[in-house]
């Protein structure tokens, strides 16, 4: 609970701040460009980037262009994503493209990622940290492109991948976000590289479990929660982890009900019902969580030589993310 309170606290800062910056003519641009954003989201990059910069001693005020730019580029992808994707509900709003139309989707996720590089100049860094914080985010955005082209091949490709993968993938895809909201954090505190390489491999280690959590959840989560169908990812022939183990474990009938279910959009709610329910049988939910975990693990031991309550909140984070239920 206090844990929820603190990212909230940190959320209406950044909002404000967001707020303040999507603002121009024509107004419907920067109305579809704000339209995620004012509907909803955690904001657990931002959040990352403040407590980052915190953990090394530095200026809260020196890291809100920062973290605001890390959730400016974030929203900028789940715009293009749902385009890609034909999606029509985020957040339990319609999506930017439903709402606002095709073009002008991809244009206010354009201002997104310009104003995304614009604002970190509001900064008061030196102009070294400055061009770092450009440079680490301009290559975070670079591997989440490639990331989500990985996942669109996997996606057309017959094979299942192996687990390692899948891993690279999702390194790309999403903890690259991660990974860089904690390099940004931390560049606005230090200059100091053995600093900034220990909160690199938090973020990253961290976003890995996020996802595999994030895509167990798409499994197997209740859609009271979740606000999706049963079996969403399933349905939709998603090859996430979960869904990876389950294929290669799965024999005789249980497979066949699995794949009776996997990318078939006709699949009925008895169909994806009974596939989740086998997934479930062979204790796929725990395997998933303990990779989750491992790599949970991983992102504490990078924080080992710090202290102070910053560090206390980025660690109960860990356990947040690895525990939540949507």
């Amino acid at each position: 609970m206090k844990k929820t309170k603190q990212i909230e606290e940190n959320a209406i800062m950044i909002n404000k701040y967001l707020s303040s910056k999507l603002k121009g003519n024509p107004k419907k641009l920067y109305d579809a460009a704000g339209h995620l954003i004012a509907n909803g989201g955690k904001r657990l990059r931002p959040y990352m980037v403040i407590k980052s910069c915190q953990i090394l001693k530095g200026k809260t005020s020196n890291a809100i262009p920062a973290a605001s730019a890390v959730e400016m580029v974030h929203n900028f992808t789940l715009v293009h994503d749902d385009i890609m994707d034909n999606d029509e509900m985020r957040h339990g709003v319609p999506t930017v493209h439903k709402k606002f139309g095709v073009p002008i989707a991809i244009l206010a996720g354009d201002v997104l990622f310009s104003k995304a590089f614009q604002i970190i100049t509001d900064t008061k860094l030196s102009t070294k940290a400055t061009t770092q914080l450009v440079s680490r985010l301009a290559k975070a955005c670079v591997d989440v492109c490639e990331g989500q082209l990985l996942d669109v091949k996997m996606a057309e490709e017959r094979k299942i991948p192996s687990q390692a993968e899948y891993i690279t993938m999702i390194e790309k895809k999403t903890a690259a976000l991660f990974d860089v909201s904690c390099t940004m954090g931390a560049i606005c505190a230090t200059t100091k590289m053995s600093d900034i390489l220990n909160l690199s491999s938090f973020g990253r280690n961290l976003g890995i479990a996020f996802q595999i959590t994030d895509d167990l959840i798409g499994v197997m989560g209740d859609p009271r929660i979740t606000k999706k169908p049963v079996g969403n990812d399933l349905r939709e022939g998603k090859k996430s982890l979960p869904i990876l183990m389950a294929i290669r474990l799965a024999k005789g009938s249980n497979k066949r009900i699995i794949l009776k279910a996997f990318g078939n959009s006709k699949a009925s709610k008895k169909d994806l019902s009974r596939a989740v329910d086998v997934i479930r049988s062979l204790g796929i939910e725990e395997n998933v969580r303990n990779q989750a975990l491992k790599y949970a693990g991983q992102a504490e031991k990078s924080l080992a030589r710090y202290s102070g309550p910053a560090k206390v909140e980025l660690i109960s984070l860990l356990d947040f993310v690895v525990k939540r239920s949507a």
